[in-house]
């Protein structure tokens, strides 16, 4: 799949939960890099995930320290993590993504390939606090569920 296939599933994911920002996130030792990406339009002031994960600027580097954000809490974890406002769990309202970029609320499922390999992560988060709710549960993990039946399709092509 090419950046545009996953920028146009971050789209897809963003549309379907009502998020400004979702990411197809995959994760190694050191960062994470979104793969995909969706950001509302216009958000250029300010220190927003936009900028941060493309570096700045519209076609630079999409990543983000490890440490920063929930998705690697999600990969280690291989379940979905609802967290309708991050400030309710001492855990989770330090992390650097909270003063930094501003986030409130956060919806991602690990994608595990049929081998069983946790190759990263799809997600929604807001500004603001939201209810996700089970259904939220449920759509974010169905969205994983299709990605990873997309990625391993196109694996399936190259072999």
């Amino acid at each position: 799949m090419s950046f545009d296939s996953f920028d146009a599933f971050a789209d897809r994911v963003a549309e379907v939960t009502a998020a400004p920002f979702s990411m197809v996130n995959f994760i190694d030792e050191n960062r994470q890099f979104f793969a995909g990406l969706h950001t509302p339009a216009g958000t250029g002031s300010g220190f927003d995930l936009g900028a941060a994960a493309a570096g700045g600027s519209s076609g630079g580097v999409r990543h983000l320290a490890r440490d920063h954000g929930y998705c690697p809490h999600v990969l280690v974890r291989r379940k979905a993590l609802v967290l309708e406002d991050v400030c309710d769990y001492p855990r989770f309202a330090g992390n650097p993504v909270v003063d930094g970029i501003g986030i409130r609320s956060y919806l991602g499922a690990p994608l595990i390939d049929r081998t069983g390999v946790a190759l990263g992560t799809v997600c929604a988060v807001d500004t603001v606090p939201r209810a996700w709710g089970r259904a939220g549960l449920d759509t974010i993990k169905l969205l994983a569920c299709e990605l990873v039946v997309q990625i391993d399709h196109r694996d399936k092509g190259f072999r």
